[in-house]
């Protein structure tokens, strides 16, 4: 260990310091740093941008910790031990290499803030209580391997800002619509066609509103609306006549991305159709 991060560590202890920052320190693995797991008192443990690989289940040891930042490492996995930490308030593991999370992981019960940005995680890589982090307010997935988001995203009510863009997602479920404290929605860059009637519940056009949806392959009604601005959409997909129409071209377009059919061919299919 290096004597600078030797020097953080004492001095953290030695003056009850609650925040130690060892961002891009050259750092592979937590455990080569002396002490660092019985600075029981920390609330904030800064790690990004290291060589990190792993997270040792001593994390838990870290018990006041509030706010964990991993980002820019290599890690490809998590210990279940993480969910012991009951104050973290904001857990940053952006721009890694995880492509699942622990078992337990929605045990985590004052979580506000979950960056999840640039990994390999996909539907199958959430654990069943994924959703039980009703605490939530931000929830970042952009950059990952997404093509359905869970229908139990609507236990996450308090939810202000979710991020998904640059995913694969195919659809959106209904239940987005429960989401009535969000405050920006991200879905630019996915392969979206339609958008759910229930998405109209929100209110994402105000001047403090964000929706962002760019780069997808909208049906054409729904593109020509895009033309005419948010709220246009939002005007829209609120209508009788989209709930009645667009609703069965969604079942149809579902299908055929199941049975892979090109994107292309699926674009040809619903501009075809005219609403």
């Amino acid at each position: 260990m290096s004597k600078s991060l030797k020097k953080l560590v004492e001095e953290s202890r030695e003056k009850n310091q609650p925040e130690v920052d060892m961002s891009d320190r050259g750092i592979s693995s937590m455990l080569d740093v002396n002490g660092l797991f019985s600075l029981a008192h920390i609330t904030q443990l800064v790690l990004s941008h290291n060589k990190l690989t792993t997270v040792p289940p001593n994390v838990a040891e870290l018990k006041n910790l509030e706010v964990l930042n991993f980002f820019n490492n290599q890690i490809e996995e998590l210990p279940t031990q993480i969910s012991s930490l009951q104050k973290l308030k904001h857990l940053n593991l952006g721009m890694n290499r995880l492509n699942t999370l622990p078992r337990g992981f929605g045990s985590l019960p004052a979580l506000e803030v979950l960056d999840l940005t640039y990994n390999n995680l996909n539907e199958h890589s959430l654990p069943g209580n994924f959703f039980y982090l009703t605490t939530l307010r931000a929830l970042y997935l952009s950059d990952n391997d997404f093509e359905i988001l869970p229908p139990d995203i609507g236990k996450l009510t308090k939810l202000q800002i979710l991020s998904l863009r640059d995913n694969d997602l195919i659809s959106l479920p209904k239940e987005i619509g429960e989401l009535t404290q969000l405050k920006e929605l991200h879905i630019q860059g996915n392969r979206l066609t339609v958008l759910p009637p229930e998405l109209g519940n929100l209110d994402l056009t105000g001047q403090k509103q964000v929706f962002k949806a760019e780069n997808n392959p909208w049906v054409t009604p729904i593109a020509d609306q895009f033309q005419l601005g948010v709220s246009h959409v939002f005007e829209y997909i609120r209508s009788e006549t989209y709930k009645y129409r667009v609703i069965g071209i969604k079942h149809r377009i579902r299908d055929k991305h199941r049975t892979a059919y090109s994107c292309w061919r699926l674009y040809s299919f619903t501009d075809a159709i005219r609403i």
